[in-house]
């Protein structure tokens, strides 16, 4: 029994620490986690979008609407070769 709490408190200190030091992070960093985070959903948006068969322009105007304020330029801070 002593072996098994052992291994669990050992397999369980990663995790422990991990959730310890994102409690700690400063606040500044924090909204830039949330704000990466907010991006991330609307590209995720855009290329369901894409994969749903609709147009690139009709697409693209969705994502920006997703982006207003969340990022830089109208590509919402991502931009690539098309």
């Amino acid at each position: 029994m002593k072996t098994f709490l052992l291994a669990l408190t050992l397999a369980l200190s990663p995790l422990l620490a991990a959730a310890q030091a994102k409690n700690n992070l400063p606040q500044d960093i924090k909204k830039d986690v949330e704000r990466h985070r907010a991006i991330a959903v609307a590209h995720e948006q855009a290329a369901k979008c894409l994969e749903s068969g609709q147009k690139h322009d009709f697409c693209q105007k969705q994502l920006q609407g997703a982006c207003k304020g969340l990022a830089i330029g109208k590509y919402c801070g991502m931009k690539h070769e098309h």
